[in-house]
């Protein structure tokens, strides 16, 4: 148990101590109160140990919202019973070995049998109130990574924005256009097959910015037609040479991956008629790789590296595969993971996603009404029992509330939890990540 519980357990043993010395001690001597504190400190800390042992394990193995249900059922059943036990043996140590007020025989009687009734109640009641704030806990420690997840899409779609401003960047454009308007002088024929090839480029970024991955083929065709445009400006001081395998062409890439790795090869490198530059895109074991002989150019400004750290980024959010960097002497060369098959992603219309957000609204409703109940039993019923033991302690009446909330109580966790049509969305949805993790 950690230091802050420590510390709280010596707080509840003082406190409950001096309210039963203050109320119900006949004997007002520092004698009697330090009986009351040696018993209070021994209720409080193995009650307390005990059950913090039994939620340290539960977290361990049945995490609140990964096992929910499994989890509730096992709640309720460890708190009955580690607290029937612990409270047995704290009133035995108390009545028979401490105080000596009873034989063994006496404490298992009908006699004794209320007090430990009641001793059991008090018990589970803190013992619910502890796990409901370890759900409350667990909850708030969800909603941060949620926050986290938000972030890395966040990050997605800010890769995805500096993708296409790399895309559309002024420079490749006003190349183009340089070289466009030699051509319309020098090569007409020349320089319309250039403004088609132009147009499809552009076509393509609008068109695939917004996904997340698409097939090797309609990047292999995107990569040809950059590489034609690439060709018409460098002339014979580049080369490009492509060997990718039919059964690599049906399956995924990240889009307008292989245009940035080629810009940072033209952009990296220097090429000349003398030294040509030679890249070459090909598919080996599962990876798309593009690879260039290494001529590096000098550069005023030292690269930040913004193409290649998009492309990772990407990929992070979509497998767990990596993006591999080999560079030696004489060569630069970069891996793509090649997937089978897309993942689940849910690319739903605002409507669809509005309905999303109501079931999801809804469902936090229902789990905070219900800890809210759980929290208000945990703090009315102890409150009654106080009021009725020291206004009528002959007239015992606290049990009518504390039964009929209880199964109340009870039935809404059940609703909640264990029977709720949200089991088989649960279920549903654990069946279909598992499949697609399989799939990846």
């Amino acid at each position: 148990m950690k230091r802050k519980g420590l510390i709280i357990l010596l707080w509840v043993s003082l406190a409950t101590s001096l309210f039963f010395f203050l109320f119900f001690t006949d004997e007002k001597s520092f004698r009697s109160f330090m009986m009351t504190l040696l018993i209070s400190t021994m209720y409080s800390f193995l009650l307390g140990f005990g059950n913090g042992a039994i939620n340290e394990f539960l977290n361990k193995k049945f995490p609140w919202l990964e096992a929910t249900r499994t989890r509730t059922i096992l709640s309720v059943i460890s708190i009955i019973l580690g607290n029937f036990i612990l409270v047995y043996f704290c009133n035995y140590m108390n009545f028979v070995v401490i105080q000596k007020v009873a034989t063994t025989e006496d404490f298992f009687s009908k006699k004794y049998g209320t007090t430990n009734w009641f001793m059991i109640n008090i018990a589970l009641l803190i013992s619910a109130f502890l796990h409901a704030k370890g759900f409350m806990d667990e909850l708030r420690k969800t909603s941060k990574k949620e926050v986290v997840e938000q972030k890395l899409i966040a990050k997605s779609a800010n890769a995805q924005f500096e993708s296409l401003k790399n895309q559309l960047d002024p420079h490749f454009l006003f190349n183009s256009l340089n070289v466009l308007s030699s051509l319309i002088d020098e090569n007409p024929h020349q320089a319309q097959k250039f403004t088609a090839s132009m147009s499809k480029i552009y076509r393509y970024v609008l068109e695939q910015k917004d996904k997340d991955l698409v097939t090797v083929e309609d990047e292999i065709d995107f990569a040809k037609v950059y590489c034609e445009l690439l060709k018409t400006r460098f002339e014979d001081s580049v080369d490009f040479i492509f060997d990718v395998r039919n059964e690599s062409l049906r399956k995924f890439v990240v889009p307008l991956s292989l245009q940035l790795l080629l810009e940072n090869c033209i952009k990296h490198n220097f090429a000349t008629s003398s030294r040509p530059l030679q890249i070459k895109i090909f598919s080996e074991n599962d990876t798309l790789c593009i690879e260039n002989n290494l001529q590096v150019r000098e550069q005023i400004k030292e690269s930040a590296g913004i193409g290649l750290a998009n492309i990772v980024q990407r990929y992070s959010l979509l497998t767990k595969r990596n993006v591999f960097i080999e560079k030696s002497e004489d060569f630069f060369k970069v891996r793509l993971p090649i997937l089978n098959t897309k993942p689940n992603t849910i690319n739903v219309k605002s409507k669809d996603q509005d309905k999303v957000y109501e079931r999801a609204q809804k469902r936090v409703k229902e789990i905070k009404s219900f800890y809210g109940n759980l929290i208000s039993y945990c703090v009315v019923i102890p409150f009654l029992i106080i009021i009725n033991l020291i206004t009528s302690s002959k007239n015992i009446w606290f049990y009518f509330p504390m039964l009929g909330w209880g199964i109340g109580v009870i039935a809404h966790g059940l609703s909640v939890f264990a029977i709720g049509k949200n089991w088989e969305d649960r279920k549903i949805k654990e069946i279909l990540e598992k499949q697609n993790q399989e799939k990846l």
